[in-house]
């Protein structure tokens, strides 16, 4: 492996707030209660799991590569909203129902926090992290910036963000620049290989393979939370 021509010491700074900003957004255990033998909880469970999965890869990937976002970034969220699965829809709702009741009885109207936005209408500028659904987000948000690709042979191919500063790019040694490289380079250059996303994709579709298609997060989330908060309320 080639070495880092420096360490950056805002990366473990970076990586040990994300984590403790996960643990403590991620509690779903009240709804998983209420929701227990329902097909939804099936759903839930298997997508609590995925994520999870996803969170343990990636911080192999950030502690051997040091390879985070910048700290407070969020220029990815700024101008992007994110298209969802059912189980996306599904455990962002729930998510919502367990953390956020008021916010979540509002959109079950229609009404979203930030709606001006021309992105992700829960992207808050003035928060620190941006992202006022943290916990819930869905797959490519947890995803970018920290997952690989795949080629069209079928080989894992990796490309910085856009988004990452060319001066924290320029503190690798080789030079790294925003193109894409091969598993071999990955390899060399970070000692790591990151996440492919099209592996969890996969897994993610097969929950509900009869429906395998997205719908923006405008249209499909009130629809969702109306359904999911019906039937806990019901049991």
């Amino acid at each position: 492996m080639m070495a880092l021509c420096l360490q950056m010491e805002w990366a473990p700074f970076f990586f040990v707030q994300a984590e403790e900003k996960m643990s403590s957004n991620n509690s779903l255990q009240s709804i998983f209660h209420k929701l227990k033998g329902t097909h939804e909880a099936e759903i839930l469970q298997k997508m609590h799991e995925l994520y999870s999965k996803i969170a343990e890869v990636q911080a192999e990937w950030y502690k051997k590569s040091g390879f985070t976002c910048p700290q407070g970034c969020g220029e990815c969220c700024r101008n992007f909203e994110p298209d969802l699965l059912d189980c996306e829809a599904l455990y962002m709702a729930a998510w919502l129902l367990e953390n956020q009741d008021e916010v979540a009885n509002q959109l079950i109207q229609g009404n979203f926090p930030f709606p001006d936005n021309k992105g992700c209408p829960f992207w808050n500028e003035e928060a620190e992290y941006h992202c006022s659904i943290y916990g819930g987000r869905p797959f490519i948000c947890r995803f970018f910036g920290a997952c690989a690709s795949k080629s069209k042979e079928g080989d894992l191919v990796f490309k910085p963000c856009k988004f990452y500063p060319e001066e924290m790019l320029a503190a690798y040694n080789p030079l790294l620049s925003h193109k894409q490289y091969s598993q071999s380079e990955v390899k060399k250059i970070f000692g790591a290989l990151p996440p492919v996303m099209s592996n969890i994709m996969e897994k993610a579709i097969s929950l509900n393979p009869e429906n395998q298609k997205s719908s923006m997060l405008r249209d499909i989330l009130p629809s969702v939370l109306k359904h999911l908060k019906w039937i806990s309320d019901l049991v």
